[in-house]
């Protein structure tokens, strides 16, 4: 039996969101992904398989909907109104384990894809300069990983191919402290005197770095 057997509301409600997998795909969700290549890149490690298994599974229990793309090509999903009222459910479990649950991270729990997708959110768009500027992220503990984050206001694009364009910051980092920074556990000045992130290039921006990161939303959340 896959449910719980159970008419208590607890039991109800956590078949549909504690199965594996599907809070993150809410959170992603509520952060605004609609497409399906969106989804996935705010969960790298899972198949793509089990994505369109759990995307169905919220659909039937009527939490998204799915919608004709734009001009008709390809799907979006969309939370429907029951979707929506999950915001405060993930806002809790984000705020707790905020506090709880980030400051002993390890490496190998550290997803480079899914880490430069959030540092990509997380861009303070206000903050960059008028010109486009490209900076370019290696990790030392997955060298084969690269990513180019464009930043051309008021676009903020990740890459992981070449685009081409010349790099104007360039990060080698411990993923690590670069999850600490998005959590705002260490500050980027931090971060480079310990020896976890380097930077070179135009010191203009490498000195703006730090004003162009944000931090996570459950940070505020967790202070108060």
């Amino acid at each position: 039996m896959k449910g719980y057997g159970q008419f208590c509301p607890v039991a109800l409600g956590s078949e549909v969101f504690a199965e594996r997998w599907t809070p993150l795909i809410l959170r992603e969700l509520l952060a605004g992904a609609r497409r399906f290549v969106e989804l996935h890149r705010g969960v790298p490690r899972m198949s793509r398989n089990l994505l369109s298994q759990r995307l169905a599974a919220l659909e039937h229990a009527g939490s998204i909907e799915r919608r004709a793309g734009a001009n008709g090509r390809g799907a979006e999903y969309h939370l429907t109104t029951a979707g929506h009222e999950f915001r405060s459910v993930i806002d809790a479990l984000g705020t707790w384990g905020y506090k709880w649950c980030t400051h002993d991270l390890r490496d190998e729990n550290i997803d480079p894809d899914h880490l430069m997708w959030i540092l990509r959110r997380l861009v303070r768009i206000v903050n960059l300069p008028e010109q486009r500027v490209v900076v370019f992220f290696r990790f030392r503990q997955d060298p084969k990983s690269r990513f180019w984050l464009v930043l051309a206001r008021p676009e903020v694009d990740l890459c992981v191919v070449d685009p081409g364009f010349d790099i104007d910051v360039e990060v080698l980092a411990d993923v690590n402290s670069l999850a600490q920074i998005c959590l705002g556990h260490l500050s980027v000045s931090d971060a480079v005197s310990r020896g976890g992130m380097a930077l070179s290039g135009s010191r203009q921006y490498c000195r703006a770095l730090s004003s162009w990161l944000g931090v996570s939303r459950f940070a505020l959340a967790a202070s108060k």
